[in-house]
């Protein structure tokens, strides 16, 4: 089954798209995708977890041991929890950020959403997620799943990502551009 945007193009793709057929047939995609946005975010927020899921020092069998505790402590699903036990035995935790946004575009098919890829350089409260979908709505057509992430680097502003569409109005390229202007 091709799906649009070539999922199954990537390896980490053809993971999602098989976690996202066992979440259908067991009626949990709302719960997987929770519980990948869980994985996501210890990964960034967790050097020992990031390191867990890298690391060619790590055996497939500590990687799962260490995972399955993981995600008893996270609180993750059991699909999910399963599935991160065959990614570590086939040592594929590293395309862990990968399949988590092929995941998520998935889901967002399936509930007929586009997903837009949000970076800010500060974390958005909810008001602000919230303004941000309706503006993409209204840019879109219908409705937008954000996945967020943050990058201090931005200094100020958004980046957005639909598809091969960049809306980029962080400081950063402002800054850049205005530097590049005074060069010229």
């Amino acid at each position: 089954m091709e799906t649009s945007g070539g999922i199954q193009a990537s390896l980490g793709g053809r993971y999602a798209l098989a976690l996202f057929e066992l979440a259908r047939e067991s009626k949990s995609i709302d719960a997987v995708e929770a519980s990948l946005a869980t994985v996501r975010d210890a990964l960034a927020q967790s050097p020992d977890f990031k390191t867990l899921t890298t690391s060619p020092l790590v055996s497939r069998t500590d990687a799962a041991k260490a995972v399955s505790a993981s995600a008893d402590s996270l609180g993750i699903d059991p699909t999910t929890r399963n599935f991160l036990g065959v990614l570590a035995q086939n040592r594929r935790l590293g395309d862990l950020p990968k399949i988590v946004r092929a995941f998520r575009t998935l889901a967002a098919q399936h509930r007929g959403e586009t997903t837009a890829e949000v970076v800010s350089a500060h974390p958005l409260d909810d008001d602000q997620v919230a303004a941000l979908k309706q503006q993409l709505r209204t840019r879109v057509g219908r409705d937008v799943a954000v996945d967020l992430s943050v990058d201090p680097q931005l200094l100020g502003g958004l980046v957005v990502r639909i598809g091969s569409q960049m809306i980029d109005s962080s400081i950063r390229t402002r800054l850049n551009s205005l530097a590049h202007a005074m060069k010229g």
